[in-house]
């Protein structure tokens, strides 16, 4: 098996040309992480009580309700691009195509929920 063109050893980028690109946002990803899961530990750690109620108005807030959605953002963006490098080094012939959609599919449901439920509690304040 050959290291590929001089030159796309420089650059950095293997046959798919998307190497270095799908490095940089999984680090980026990995960063707004922290950044979002140390804003939410201290928002919590911030609360007076942590009753359903006591969540609920906090939530609803804008400067809550934002960067939450943020943090469920990132996080299935962060998930997504790990597991899809998973998948690309273990799954081979047409069960790694059918293995990625449904890792798509997965992802983009599981943040919609998420962010339905955090807009549903901002916008109802969590009324039934």
């Amino acid at each position: 098996m050959g290291t590929g063109t001089e030159i796309g050893r420089v650059r950095g980028l293997g046959s798919a040309k998307e190497g270095a690109h799908h490095w940089w946002i999984q680090r980026l990803t990995a960063g707004s992480n922290l950044l979002l899961m140390l804003w939410f530990l201290f928002s919590l750690l911030r609360l007076p009580h942590y009753d359903h109620a006591t969540i609920m108005a906090w939530l609803s807030e804008p400067l809550a309700a934002i960067p939450m959605i943020l943090l469920v953002l990132s996080v299935f963006w962060h998930f997504r691009l790990g597991l899809q490098v998973v998948i690309e080094d273990y799954q081979h012939g047409e069960s790694r195509v059918v293995m990625l959609v449904l890792l798509n599919f997965y992802t983009i449901a599981m943040a919609a929920f998420a962010i339905f439920a955090i807009l549903k509690i901002a916008f109802t304040g969590g009324a039934v």
